[in-house]
């Protein structure tokens, strides 16, 4: 089953000529989102990952049932003001603005090898200022594992260019 025909298009949000792909339609399908977890367990069932980032908020859902079904910790990055304790944060720019996004001080250990984990990417801000976040703290990123691909924005090459794989269940290209 291709989980595509489950995600809905919002056109023209948050902002005229975005193209939103929103994938509570996806989570709100039983099948559909046991398979994400399933086709993303599938992936990494034989990595050795010791958590799993997810970025706030859509990353936490299916971060935290991954991390459940692999048996590893989860962590949360948040935006700004959002964590209790400690934290160390980075500003970045994405498609349709700016944010800054924080983990705990102490949720990563040296060395730790992590798996990075959003709903969606698109010029790759987000997910380049967590993996910056998560390598000031001493860990690996093993990979940044996505539900969608927006090729078009360029996500996907920044990363590379980075130095950091990217993984995406689906694409919508040109759409």
């Amino acid at each position: 089953m291709s989980i595509k025909h489950l995600i809905r298009t919002v056109p023209n949000y948050p902002k005229p000529s975005i193209q939103f792909r929103d994938i509570t339609t996806l989570l709100a399908d039983p099948q559909g989102f046991q398979q994400v977890i399933n086709d993303f367990f599938t992936r990494y069932k034989d990595q050795k990952i010791d958590k799993i980032v997810g970025i706030e908020a859509r990353g936490f859902i299916i971060g935290a049932a991954l991390a459940y079904k692999l048996g590893v910790g989860f962590i949360p990055v948040r935006k700004l003001g959002k964590l209790p304790a400690e934290t160390i944060g980075h500003d970045y720019v994405l498609e349709y603005g700016s944010d800054r996004v924080e983990i705990h001080s102490d949720a990563i250990a040296q060395g730790e090898r992590i798996l990075l984990v959003d709903d969606l990417i698109a010029t790759g801000g987000t997910a380049e200022a967590a993996a910056m976040l998560i390598q000031k703290l001493g860990g690996e990123v093993v990979e940044c594992a996505f539900v969608i691909d927006l090729p078009d924005l360029g996500g996907v090459k920044r990363l590379q260019e980075f130095g950091l794989l990217s993984f995406a269940l689906c694409v919508f290209e040109g759409e």
